[in-house]
């Protein structure tokens, strides 16, 4: 088994040795499951430790949302082991080999290697030792039972604070079969949360209409291997979970032992049509493919890290805080990619990768299915620092999971326009569910007799709909950065644009006898910038979003648009508002809106035309107004943080403030305390914070390379003593690969070659320098 190996890690020719530098390697076992390691691949993630000589496995896939919308874990699988190596070796070692995206483990001579197949839903434990071991496996469930979910514990499921009547995570079923081990949970009939989220937002008239991803989902697999039996059910408990366990054994002591989980995800007419599908998928991967399985899995990691890196200080001893950053950069990149090719986003609130929540949060003595902000609630604005690092790292086929997401709830946010304002143009609110409705806890349940039903009654969210148009943008890159046809999600972006020139038309009529402005513009009222500055006038977020996508809309290639969609546009693209500007002690600086009511939350959205709009920047006009933003805002140097969603060092690099990028990273990026040191959190959200190392990976891009037009910026905000080996990806198809050494740029390939004239160097240019890097009036 591990001679075959051996012979895989020689049969692909890419240099990856740089990585193993960053691999984990722990010399001795953990606590507990809050001192996990991860390690996945395809959509499958798993937290691996060693705890009181028995390792243990959770097992978390995307998509696996119960009635509820909790995204539920799979379970828990126990490895027990006669002679135990764990208690009779010294000589412990668990190490994740990233270039390969295994976990291996070492306890005197006895080998194990955990592996996910990242083209199949299986997950493969291979054991080799010296001398003849005999193992059990058990899986593990909490979920034996109903469970009655109260409290703090409905923060994991689409109620929140506020459940209607009695809550219940509803038992799987589980039992031996085939000498192995039947786990499945299959969701409950009407009503489950969206049953009840269409009733209380008034859309029962198009109930039928709706995409509803939860109706019939069921989710589970199967455990087993050659030469092992069922043995017996036993119970205990976990931290602060009772479970009980349904044990294999292998049937005589050996040298080498082999397991599989199969797993299987699919909305179903009846349980027998999943049973059936999850038969034949286990006779599609039987043990004598899995060898070739192996070898293909190994091969995609390794054409992962070899289509973009940053290694950052690489000759510098490990330890050090600059090149520390640069190993949680790897790291999180790992994480991500084990949710390459889910039919859900990563959730920004702990991924595949939470565990029991008492070793987050030791108030919350609750099952390992709990993770604050829900399950299938998906939040724009922290889910999109989970995707946007994908362009710059050529990570283009892990976006669909987020981009496809969003296509298939089109329909439903259509008809949420419909419905409640009769007019065209999608509907997509900050916090939504995963069939596009606002979670109905923001929604609301106590509002005011003739509200707007297609309002939600929360001080923190009401008008929030621009955030839609971050992924609009990242749609339009994938054609920009990879070259793809995206005529699919034309549709998609002409329908988000179409609902704020509809509505915002429509909210004028209702405020009186003139649609537009004096100057013919629409009147963005009332908004919101972020959840910050409420009932906002003119949010320079919502304008900036505005510009660019339409701008880049009418900017694709021929062949996307016919010539009434341009000059629809085109109109459009003139009755946008300008952005707004304001005085504060004689500086210039931008404005989070022209007027505001209230300030709420802690976000700086007057820096969004800085990112993620990139409307002010190094190359573009008017540089001062942003730098003057930063310095002189007191608002945006009061929410100045690295925590969780912040996002100053990202601001800080685009507009190539060098100090300011490197203090803000570093923070960033520095460990997490944690065992596993990518595991940060859980700042605003949970365990692992997914939208700190996401902010945290596009900050390192970002002073590293920036694209204006047809220019390529190399080290914008890039300290001259950072060592760096780098290859990233930039717009029109670009990959650009270098070294930065004492100073100097060494070995700079760029491809295609002719895109080398492109290149403008940064590194070491003044804040002079960079002002005049553009000279012109303001757009």
């Amino acid at each position: 088994m591990f001679f075959v190996l051996i012979l895989c890690r020689n049969a692909y020719p890419q240099d990856l040795s740089f990585l193993d530098q960053y691999n984990p390697v722990w010399d001795s076992p953990s606590k507990n499951a809050g001192e996990s390691m991860p390690v996945g691949g395809g959509d499958i993630g798993l937290n691996v430790w060693v705890e009181d000589g028995e390792l243990f496995f959770y097992i978390g896939r995307s998509g696996a949302f119960d009635e509820n919308n909790t995204l539920l874990k799979l379970g828990r699988t126990r490895i027990k082991l006669t002679p135990n190596p764990f208690e009779e070796s010294d000589n412990f070692k668990q190490e994740l080999v990233l270039k390969d995206g295994f976990l291996e483990i070492q306890a005197g001579d006895t080998k194990i290697g955990i592996w996910v197949d990242v083209h199949r839903p299986m997950i493969h434990l291979e054991l080799e030792s010296k001398q003849a071991i005999s193992m059990t496996a058990s899986y593990e469930s909490w979920r034996y039972k109903d469970r009655l979910v109260t409290g703090k514990a409905n923060n994991a499921n689409s109620y929140k604070w506020a459940p209607q009547g009695e809550v219940i995570t509803h038992a799987d079923k589980i039992d031996f079969e085939e000498n192995g081990v039947l786990f499945f949970h299959r969701n409950k009939s009407e009503p489950t949360v969206f049953d009840i989220t269409v009733a209380q937002q008034k859309l029962e008239e198009v109930k039928e209409q709706l995409y509803n991803p939860i109706s019939n989902l069921t989710f589970g697999g199967w455990m087993g291997g050659e030469g092992f039996v069922a043995s017996q059910k036993s119970s205990g408990l976990y931290q602060d979970t009772d479970f009980e366990a349904w044990e294999l054994k292998s049937e005589k002591p050996s040298k080498q032992h082999q397991m599989a989980v199969y797993l299987y995800t699919n909305q179903t007419t009846d349980q027998k049509q999943w049973l059936d599908e999850l038969a034949q998928f286990k006779i599609g991967n039987k043990p004598n493919t899995w060898k070739k399985s192996k070898a293909e899995t190994r091969k995609w990691w390794r054409d992962f890290w070899d289509r973009s890196y940053v290694v950052i200080d690489p000759n510098k001893r490990k330890g050090d805080s600059v090149w520390n950053a640069g190993k949680n950069y790897q790291l999180f990149r790992y994480m991500l990619a084990c949710n390459a090719y889910g039919t859900y986003p990563t959730k920004f609130n702990g991924g595949l990768f939470t565990v029991d929540p008492f070793y987050t949060d030791s108030t919350y003595r609750l099952t390992p299915d709990h993770r604050n902000w829900g399950g299938g609630t998906m939040t724009a604005q922290n889910q999109r620092l989970v995707y946007f690092p994908m362009l710059a790292s050529g990570d283009f086929d892990m976006l669909p999971s987020q981009l496809d997401f969003y296509l298939n709830l089109l329909k439903n946010a259509e008809l949420r326009s419909k419905v409640y304002w009769g007019h065209e143009g999608a509907s997509f609110t900050e916090q939504l569910e995963n069939f596009a409705l606002p979670n109905p806890a923001e929604y609301g349940w106590k509002r005011p007799e003739g509200y707007d039903p297609g309002m939600q009654y929360n001080a923190w969210l009401e008008y929030q709909w621009d955030t839609v148009l971050e992924f609009c943008l990242m749609m339009l890159e994938l054609e920009r950065f990879d070259g793809q046809d995206i005529s699919k999600y034309i549709p998609f972006i002409e329908s988000c644009l179409t609902f704020f020139d509809e509505h915002y038309q429509y909210l004028a009529r209702n405020r009186g006898a003139k649609v537009y402005d004096q100057n013919g513009h629409l009147v963005l009222y009332p908004g919101t910038a972020n959840e910050t500055y409420k009932m906002a006038y003119n949010a320079n977020s919502t304008i900036s979003g505005l510009k660019v996508i339409t701008q880049r809309l009418l900017e694709l290639p021929a062949g996307y648009l016919e010539e009434d969609q341009k000059s629809r546009w085109e109109k459009f693209l003139a009755k946008i508002p300008p952005l707004n500007l304001r005085e504060i002690n004689g500086h210039t600086v931008l404005s989070p809106a022209k007027l505001w009511e209230r300030v709420n939350n802690t976000e700086s959205p007057q820096m969004y035309p800085v990112y993620p709009w990139k409307l002010y920047g190094l190359g573009l006009p008017n540089l001062d107004f942003a730098w003057n933003t930063w310095h002189h805002d007191p608002d945006v140097e009061k929410f100045r943080s690295h925590v969780g969603w912040k996002q100053d060092n990202i601001f800080a690099a685009r507009m190539g403030m060098v100090g300011e990028a490197a203090e803000w990273t570093l923070k960033k990026m520095a460990d997490s305390g944690r065992r596993f040191p990518a595991f940060w959190g859980p700042g605003f959200d949970w365990v692992p914070d997914h939208n700190w190392g996401g902010s945290g990976m596009i900050g390192i891009q970002e002073m590293l390379l920036q694209t204006h037009e047809d220019k390529i910026f190399l080290f914008p905000a890039w300290p001259k003593d950072w060592d760096v080996d780098f290859k990233l990806h930039a717009a029109y198809q670009t990959t650009i690969t270098g070294s930065l050494r004492n100073g100097k740029l060494e070995n700079l390939q760029v491809s295609p070659a002719y895109r080398e004239k492109d290149i403008v160097n940064l590194l070491g240019y003044t804040k002079d320098q960079k002002l005049d890097l553009f000279q012109g009036e303001d757009k």
